[in-house]
């Protein structure tokens, strides 16, 4: 498109933008690692309170798994690294993954 002045005139179009991918970090049962490591790694890279901590722990514990948190991709990816190292450290085996979410 052109003005009278003989520039050229770009139109604005908006874009829908679609929100990001959120993935789902789940902590894994295991029969070695301390019920109260895994509610400190709750506490400390989830930012939740001891009785969320807790309840999650729990959930771990009888069904296998259990989510601690809903991030981004790159957040979630940051997550499972810092737990599992924290685990590594620690002489755990503890495992955590991330999923999609629906």
């Amino acid at each position: 498109m052109r003005d009278d002045g003989g520039s050229v005139v770009l139109e604005r179009r908006t874009q829908k933008v679609q929100p990001p991918q959120m993935y789902q970090v789940v902590m894994l049962n295991d029969d070695y690692t301390p019920m109260e490591f895994v509610v400190g790694i709750i506490q400390e890279f989830f930012s939740k309170d001891l009785e969320e901590a807790t309840r999650i722990m729990l959930k771990i514990h009888l069904d296998g798994k259990g989510v601690c948190g809903v991030f981004t991709k790159d957040v979630a990816a940051t997550k499972v690294d810092r737990v599992l190292e924290a685990a590594h450290k620690a002489g755990h085996p503890l495992q955590c993954v991330s999923e999609p979410v629906d």
